[in-house]
């Protein structure tokens, strides 16, 4: 029997990759396309919001953010494409403010990442060992997620306010297997004139997702006659996570300006971290914006900082700092904002490859005709 070599390695790829899906209770890495990030504007910033968010997008960086929105409804959109266009990612939220003393809000997000039209070779090879190109399929795999929030001040002067989230999440590769998860989220804001502190605890309950598989026999053989484990039904964890902001922001005449600096704090442990051992990893990320007229606005982040094994190193141990550089800009159109961000998430080459583009659409509150409105 045989197989052109680039159907072969494709055939592999696949079979790999649907079978690493296999996890234990104590795996590390887990939903890790929720932790990409949605906006442009965040994303210009490396992130570096949790302080100082207040628009629909809080509902994924820091849902405390909610109560500072300025309309009383807000749509956020997001498409961008990862890995050189091989990964959608997608996102839109939908968040409202409350009336009463309480300064409450609330919201829905969605967000989708998949992999479409991957070449299903399974079935390539008959059982008579006859290789048939017409028995190829595709199928996706899309990782989804849905979460509810609300927030609300906690105080009069309606500078501290916190927040929850419910989220559930659906993970599918083709009708091979899937996933279901559920998990929470809390955040908390304190703004004063020119400071701000946020905090974002993330899968504060440990968030778990239970897969389950439905291969045929004939795939269960094709897993073993190309030295795969075949994927069985399990458990996979998500640990919890905590993003800690300090924010500055100040106006001087037509001019605005925001800089903050996040902690992100892990108990998955990287060592390529920039302050990390096995269990425990803190990662920072730095982020400016300067606005003009409220109208347009310039904006770039820091993140990633790893200490990397120097690959000229003769002893291997020797290591240097890397990082990695975002920018953006955002346009004010009325009520509509208009972000992008230029990143390198996904890049295997260290360039700024990655163009994110978003969008936030205000709506006004309803007035009667006897109603005046004050500007």
């Amino acid at each position: 029997m045989y197989i052109s070599n680039p159907m072969k390695n494709l055939l592999l790829v696949i079979l790999i990759s649907i079978a690493s899906i296999q996890t234990s209770s104590a795996q590390k890495f887990v939903n890790e396309f929720l932790n990409i990030g949605v906006g442009a504007r965040a994303h210009g910033m490396f992130g570096s919001v949790v302080a100082h968010v207040d628009d629909a997008t809080a509902g994924y960086w820091n849902v405390a953010g909610l109560t500072q929105m300025d309309a009383p409804l807000q749509i956020s959109a997001m498409h961008t494409n990862w890995f050189g266009g091989i990964a959608n990612y997608d996102y839109l939220s939908i968040a409202k403010k409350f009336k009463g003393e309480r300064n409450a809000a609330g919201g829905f997000t969605i967000i989708r990442m998949g992999v479409d039209n991957i070449p299903n070779t399974l079935n390539l090879i008959g059982a008579d060992g006859t290789v048939n190109y017409d028995r190829i399929t595709t199928f996706s795999t899309s990782d989804y997620a849905a979460i509810l929030s609300y927030a609300r001040d906690m105080n009069a002067k309606g500078n501290f306010s916190v927040g929850g989230n419910i989220k559930v999440i659906n993970r599918s590769i083709g009708s091979f297997g899937s996933a279901w998860g559920f998990g929470a989220d809390l955040g908390a804001q304190w703004r004063g004139e020119n400071f701000s502190f946020g905090a974002a605890a993330r899968d504060i309950t440990t968030t778990f997702n239970a897969w389950s598989f439905n291969l045929t026999e004939e795939e269960k053989l094709t897993f073993q006659q190309t030295n795969n484990d075949i994927p069985v039904s399990s458990t996979e964890v998500t640990l919890p996570r905590l993003i800690l902001g300090f924010a500055f922001h100040t106006k001087k005449g037509k001019m605005s300006y925001i800089a903050e600096a996040d902690l992100n704090i892990s108990t998955n442990g990287t060592k390529s971290g920039l302050i990390a051992n096995n269990s425990f990893a803190v990662d920072p990320t730095i982020g400016v914006e300067v606005g003009f007229a409220n109208r347009v606005f310039v904006r770039a982040g820091v993140g990633n900082i790893q200490s990397v094994i120097n690959p000229s190193a003769v002893d291997a141990i020797e290591r240097t700092l890397e990082f990695q550089p975002n920018i953006g800009m955002g346009l004010k159109l009325g009520r509509l904002n208009v972000d992008y961000a230029l990143t390198n998430i996904g890049s295997v080459s260290g360039i700024l490859v990655s163009h994110v583009f978003s969008l936030t659409l205000d709506f006004s509150a309803r007035t009667s005709p006897d109603e005046s409105v004050v500007e």
